[in-house]
């Protein structure tokens, strides 16, 4: 979508809220611009540690920079063995995570592979969310952490392609995106289910339609349609407001396996309430590790 002008008022903190996450660390993926960037600015500005994951080495620095983060980690998340490999830095430079931002993601107008061979919708989308989580749940059982994923509304479209998840025939970026989105739900509470006694807690969001540079890379219906929509969009700034109420809310304090749209608990689509597809989601996705 396009980019819009950051608003200087909607993403500032509440006196009350100032000082929220002294002493946390937090980890935003994704977060070079968009919603990513104005959710890791926020929670910096409730003392938050912040650490930002980008895959552009300048851009990353400068914005790590700009907005006051700890530091910077570089990635290309849809790249399995980088995702690993990030998560395992992460884990060795700074040893504590209370929070993980899964963000980062893309809509793709032409089916694309990474250089893996794995079709990038779902490789950004779902396999980095995976990845990085599961290696960074020691960290997040240390302190009961909390695992913050950005799904959509778009997986109300969407559906399991079981045996095609790659789209290897029949490429929509618009069923790719939808299943994605879809993946992150269920992967959100099939993870909560298994980390119920452990502390760590895991949901998933909708930010809305946000005008931001999330779909820059593409031309073409899916482009033309995203620049239709950008007047009627939010800031990225009021996009992030739910994945900062997740992320540092003390009203959120235990809930886990749920899905939130506008800072509130929503029922997703049908789709995304089925146990037995979480559960098959995770094990087809271990397929690929």
């Amino acid at each position: 979508m396009t980019t819009s002008e950051p608003s200087r008022s909607t993403n500032t903190p509440t006196p009350s809220s100032l000082g929220q996450l002294q002493g946390k660390t937090v980890l935003v993926t994704g977060a070079t611009g968009g919603i990513g960037k104005a959710t890791a600015a926020n929670l910096i500005r409730q003392g938050a540690e912040v650490w930002i994951v980008g895959r552009n080495p300048e851009k990353t620095a400068a914005v790590q920079q700009e907005i006051g983060a700890a530091g910077h980690l570089l990635a290309d998340l849809s790249l399995r063995g980088e995702a690993d490999r990030m998560a395992r830095e992460f884990a060795g430079r700074v040893g504590k995570l209370d929070v993980l931002v899964n963000n980062a993601g893309a809509i793709y107008n032409q089916r694309q592979e990474s250089r893996e061979g794995i079709e990038l919708t779902w490789a950004l989308n779902h396999l980095a969310y995976f990845i990085v989580t599961r290696e960074l749940l020691p960290l997040l059982r240390d302190s009961r952490g909390r695992v913050v994923s950005v799904a959509s509304a778009a997986h109300a479209f969407g559906k399991m392609r079981w045996n095609d998840p790659e789209f290897k025939t029949g490429y929509s970026a618009w069923a790719a995106y939808g299943q994605s989105k879809l993946a992150n739900i269920l992967f959100t509470s099939e993870l909560a289910y298994r980390e119920r006694a452990s502390g760590v807690t895991a949901n998933a969001l909708h930010p809305g339609v946000v005008a931001s540079g999330f779909n820059q890379n593409n031309s073409g219906l899916v482009s033309r349609l995203s620049s239709l929509a950008a007047p009627l969009s939010l800031t990225d700034e009021k996009g992030a407001q739910t994945s900062i109420h997740l992320a540092s809310s003390p009203e959120v304090e235990g809930q886990s396996g749920l899905y939130f749209a506008k800072s509130r608990v929503t029922q997703p689509a049908a789709q995304a309430l089925d146990d037995a597809a979480g559960k098959r989601l995770w094990a087809l996705t271990e397929s690929y590790l």
